[in-house]
């Protein structure tokens, strides 16, 4: 039915279609089927180092071995999560409400002007109905 070039016509084909597809995707979806081939492979390498230091190393080395275990586990993990897109952004309502109470410190400057009025030794400010003399 085919011949051997036109099997190797269509092979270089769906090779360069596939290439094809990889330059234009998307990088999102690019480091998601990254994560999907090596992803459980490096936290399961990490695991295995683990339990291979455990075996192997004294007892007063094994707290800090397991701690920076479970720290790059957490750090890759997290690294995974940000890059898949699976954990969600967190909002950040500190932010808001900062900038609700600059707004309200701002018109609360305009509404009420600072003056200064130096005399001597003397320097006097005025806002609002607060007043404050000091000396120099």
């Amino acid at each position: 039915m085919f011949g051997d070039k036109e099997i190797k016509r269509a092979r270089i084909d769906s090779e360069a279609e596939f290439k094809r597809m990889l330059i234009q995707s998307p990088a999102r979806e690019v480091a998601g089927k990254s994560i999907g081939r090596w992803g459980l492979l490096s936290i399961v390498v990490i695991v295995v180092i683990g339990v291979v230091a455990s075996l192997h190393l004294e007892e007063s080395k094994m707290a800090a071995v397991m701690g920076l275990l479970g720290a790059s586990l957490t750090a890759l993990i997290s690294m995974l999560n940000g890059i898949a897109g699976t954990a969600p952004k967190q909002e950040r309502p500190e932010f808001e409400v900062m900038k609700q109470l600059i707004e309200r410190l701002d018109r609360m400057a305009d509404r009420d002007p600072m003056s200064v009025q130096v005399e001597g030794d003397r320097v006097t400010v005025r806002k609002g109905d607060n007043e404050v003399t000091t000396g120099r």
